[in-house]
């Protein structure tokens, strides 16, 4: 005889007990006093996805940390996963993400590690900082190039930059920080008001230690002063139809202005293609700055900013743009208030309809410097490159067309235009046009912003606008374009510097940022200092980027190189890296190779 088995059915009280439990929210939950606190510092809403780093920012500016309970609770206010906040926030360099109770990292000392800082003695600085400072609650850490090369070395105690650091000075700004009593992190200092800036007053001048406040918060030209020198009339023309934007926008074609951020995209042809893209239209401004040896836009933004508004807002009305979103990097404090009161004051008194404006802040990441990793970063995203096509001027910011600018690109506009293109190719030599900023650092005498003519070359630089190499130095090897640009030996020192004057010889200018070394240097640990940058930098997307670095830091480290196992790593990183870091990473390697062999080949 076959059983029967019985099954006891579930009363009630048990289903109910089982809805419970299912409906129990699963992972890390955040508790109120987070929300409450995270809420205060972020506000009240309405909240938007595409400022989740603005929100990280106000978190870690408050707490001089990210702790993951805090984390959990911006999660739940921007409804997102706890994953996708963490993954942004350990991204970026300048978040410090703190799990549980442990302390807040106390006050940061960043040294600059950049090339220029470390001819200056970056390293000896590094070294004896953390046992003179002598203090749990400050920390000592080294940090890629700031953006102050000319005023090398540089450390940064929280916000506040130091420049032709020593100990003792980095001693005395933590002392001022009153750590123990009543702490106050240190702020950059703010600027003066000016009445006028001439670029071409740059060509020059040289900093100077003993002028520090001046170097670091020059006077700026305000928005009543920038007006009383025909400041904004341009822009107020377009918007009245007293002045033709397809006239504008000729004149920028005829003048032959290219990207000044490193590309060289021809300015008005990208203009001209945005145009024809269908509304509405984006502008997303470079001005992240991160190419070591690079400080010209920080240089002309601390002194005349409404210059470089004009000019944004005069390419928004030719290309029909709605919206600019401006990108400034986090090691910037100084420029970022100026930006935000120049734009607080052309609101409050606008000389024609405004886009709207919104100013994005980087948080440490050079790849952001890369347009397309950049429109990522604004988007509150990892700022990973895009693989193209679509570019960005079809598919870009938040999906739209977008018009993606240098800062100095936009800086040259209302010369350009109220001058005339005339103007702007009447200066160049050695067969070359317009006019370039060299970012000039290293064994110089006189370090800084050289406005000078397209196709200077750099003997000519040096001699002109430098007042020569220091004493006891002689030209050795140049940096061209930066890290990224490549080396090039004194033999070829009357190159002239420009776009398209460089490849043949394996370089590129890039950003202008020169970096003079002299016989006392060694062309092999330049090369090594822009390949650890590399490596640091890195944003991980791509494997023969990111492994690719680091095995040729490893390589390069070695007394005599091993010449086919290098060239083979940089073929492959050339080829196969989705975006310029890695494309450009083997410049260093191959010019060693081709030009400075002795110091590698035993």
């Amino acid at each position: 005889m076959q059983t029967v088995s019985t099954v006891t059915l579930a009363t009630l009280d048990d289903m109910r007990e089982r809805v419970r439990r299912s409906s129990h929210l699963k992972g890390r939950q955040p508790d109120d006093e987070a929300l409450k606190h995270v809420r205060e510092l972020i506000g009240t809403g309405p909240y938007r996805r595409d400022l989740l780093i603005e929100y990280l920012h106000q978190i870690n500016d408050h707490d001089h940390c990210l702790r993951d309970r805090h984390l959990v609770a911006l999660a739940r206010i921007l409804n997102l996963p706890m994953a996708e906040v963490f993954e942004v926030a350990t991204f970026y360099h300048h978040f410090e993400v703190v799990r549980g109770d442990a302390p807040a990292p106390g006050l940061i000392v960043r040294v600059c590690d950049g090339l220029s800082c470390e001819l200056a003695g970056a390293r000896d600085l590094l070294a004896r900082l953390p046992s003179l400072l002598g203090r749990a609650d400050v920390r000592v850490v080294s940090a890629p190039c700031v953006g102050r090369c000319e005023q090398a070395p540089v450390a940064v105690v929280h916000q506040r930059p130091v420049p032709w650091a020593t100990p003792e000075a980095v001693a005395e700004v933590v002392a001022s920080a009153d750590l123990e009593k009543n702490p106050v992190f240190p702020r950059h200092p703010s600027a003066s008001l000016a009445a006028e800036f001439v670029a071409s007053d740059l060509a020059l001048q040289s900093v100077s230690p003993q002028r520090q406040d001046a170097a670091l918060a020059p006077a700026v030209v305000g928005l009543a002063a920038y007006r009383e020198q025909g400041g904004y009339r341009l822009a107020a023309a377009l918007a009245r139809g007293m002045q033709d934007a397809d006239a504008v926008l000729q004149a920028m074609e005829d003048s032959g202005l290219r990207g000044l951020g490193g590309a060289g995209f021809p300015a008005g042809r990208k203009w001209r293609i945005v145009r024809e893209q269908a509304s509405p239209r984006l502008m997303a401004v470079n001005i992240d700055e991160g190419e070591p040896g690079t400080f010209k836009d920080r240089t002309y933004l601390e002194r005349d900013p409404h210059r470089f508004l004009e000019g944004m807002l005069v390419a928004a009305r030719v290309v029909g743009i709605e919206a600019c979103y401006i990108y400034l990097r986090d090691e910037y404090h100084g420029c970022r208030a100026i930006l935000q009161d120049a734009i607080n004051a052309l609101q409050a008194d606008p000389p024609c309809p405004l886009p709207q404006i919104e100013l994005r802040r980087g948080a440490g990441a050079y790849i952001c410097g890369e347009e397309s990793a950049m429109i990522e970063s604004i988007e509150g995203q990892r700022g990973e490159p895009r693989m193209r096509p679509p570019y960005i001027a079809q598919v870009g910011l938040f999906g739209r067309p977008t018009l993606e600018h240098n800062f100095e690109t936009l800086y040259w506009v209302r010369d350009i235009v109220e001058r005339g293109p005339q103007w702007f190719t009447s200066f160049g030599r050695h067969g070359r046009k317009g006019l370039r900023s060299f970012s000039v650092s290293g064994r110089v005498k006189h370090p800084g912003v050289k406005l000078a003519p397209a196709g200077i070359t750099v003997q000519e630089l040096i001699d002109e606008y430098c007042g020569g190499l220091l004493d006891g130095h002689q030209l050795y090897a140049y940096l061209p374009g930066g890290a990224s640009g490549g080396i090039l030996p004194a033999s070829l020192a009357n190159v002239p510097l420009d776009f398209d004057t460089l490849q043949p010889y394996g370089c590129f200018i890039g950003s202008a940022a020169v970096i003079v070394l002299s016989q006392h240097d060694r062309a092999r640990d330049a090369a090594l200092n822009v390949m650890r940058f590399f490596e640091h930098e890195s944003c991980g997307q791509c494997t023969p980027c990111r492994v690719g670095t680091a095995k040729a830091a490893a390589l390069m480290q070695a007394p005599q190189w091993d010449a086919y196992l290098l060239e083979d790593l940089a073929q492959v990183m050339g080829d196969a890296s989705i975006c310029g870091l890695g494309q450009a990473a083997p410049n260093p390697i191959r010019c060693i190779q081709q030009y400075f062999a002795h110091e590698v080949l035993g």
